[in-house]
C-alpha cells in the first residue's frame, strides 16, 4: 500500500519544513510515502467560508483516484490513542487498497463533497491547529503508528 498525505496550501516555516522532512524520511522506511500540497485557492474578492470549502474540496478531489481509501483529518473525527491509530492503519492495509490518502483541509475545514467521499474522519485532537502544524503532527503520528506495528522502540506506553 502507498500512503499519501494531501494538504491544502504550502508550509512556509523553515523550522516546520525541516521537522516534517525528518519524519517523512523516517516514514519512508516503512512503506511508500508521498506528501503533496495543493495550491491555495485564489479567487478575486471576498468569498464565503462555504464557497472556500467547496473550491478546496474540488481541488483535493481532483487528486484522488476512485480506488483510493480516503481519511480526512478533522477535529470532529474519531479520536484514537497512538496504538489504536496504528491498529486502524493495519486494518486499512489488510483491506488491500493500493493507496490510503490522508487529507488536511484548509482553514475552514472540508467541503461537503469531500466529506461525502471520505471513508473515515480521524481527529488528531479536539483542539484546532494551524494546518501547517497539523502536517507535522500527522507525520509524527504516522511514523509512531508504523513504528508500533513494526515493534520498533519509538513509542512508549
Amino acid at each position: 500500500m502507498k500512503l499519501l498525505l494531501l494538504a491544502m496550501g504550502k508550509t512556509d516555516s523553515g523550522a516546520l519544513t525541516s521537522l516534517m522532512a525528518d519524519f517523512e524520511t523516517r516514514l519512508k522506511r516503512y512503506l511508500p510515502f508521498e506528501m503533496e500540497s495543493v495550491p491555495e485557492i485564489r479567487i478575486k474578492g471576498k468569498i464565503s467560508p462555504q464557497r472556500q470549502k467547496q473550491e478546496e474540496a474540488a481541488a483535493l478531489l481532483s487528486r484522488i483516484k476512485p480506488t483510493d481509501t480516503v481519511w480526512l483529518l478533522d477535529e470532529k473525527g474519531r479520536e484514537f490513542s497512538s496504538r489504536q491509530f496504528s491498529e486502524q492503519l493495519q486494518k486499512a492495509m489488510n483491506a488491500g487498497p493500493k493507496r490510503l490518502v490522508l487529507i488536511i483541509g484548509g482553514a475552514y475545514g472540508h467541503g461537503d463533497e469531500l466529506s461525502a467521499r471520505a471513508n473515515a474522519k480521524v481527529s488528531l485532537s479536539r483542539m484546532t491547529f494551524n494546518h501547517q502544524v497539523v502536517r507535522l503532527l500527522a507525520l509524527e503520528q504516522l511514523y509512531r503508528a508504523f513504528s508500533i506495528l513494526k515493534g520498533d522502540p519509538y513509542h512508549n506506553d
